[in-house]
């Protein structure tokens, strides 16, 4: 089971608030009356932010208290039934297994990877269509160039 610090969902859902508003930390630093490193700390989830400090965040981005608490928790809860397989480390470099056999041994039923996710609560996720691309990886590395000294 994953576990998540109430600070950093709480910090996601004001960064996702604010980023949806296409606004600054700076503009909503000044509204809320709180420094643009200090705000900015809290969206990282590496500051507790007080009572009184989220209510001043939340009125600077019109969001309700009680609606960013209700999406945290619903945020929380996901995460928190979110079981993790163990990584399996008898499969060698390069080599991979069926996918079919990978996701059974992982606990999982058609489980498979996602181009991207729609929608602002983890409760309630809806995937868009897949992306008109090749599974193959692309890579624009190259060889280093050899230099005759």
């Amino acid at each position: 089971m994953m576990t998540v610090l109430l600070r950093e969902a709480i910090g996601d859902r004001l960064r996702h608030a604010r980023t949806n508003q296409r606004r600054t930390l700076r503009d909503i630093s000044r509204a809320a009356r709180v420094s643009l490193g200090y705000l900015s700390e809290v969206e990282r989830g590496q500051k507790e932010a007080s009572s009184e400090l989220l209510a001043s965040i939340c009125e600077a981005l019109d969001l309700p208290l009680g609606e960013l608490l209700h999406k945290v928790a619903a945020d929380v809860s996901a995460i928190d039934n979110v079981e993790v397989a163990p990584v399996d480390e008898k499969v060698e470099a390069g080599k991979r297994r069926a996918p079919e056999r990978e996701s059974a041994e992982a606990g999982l039923e058609g489980g498979h990877l996602v181009s991207e996710l729609i929608g602002n609560d983890l409760a309630d996720l809806r995937i868009s269509p897949p992306p008109r691309m090749s599974p193959a990886l692309r890579t624009t590395i190259s060889a280093p160039k050899m230099v005759a000294a």
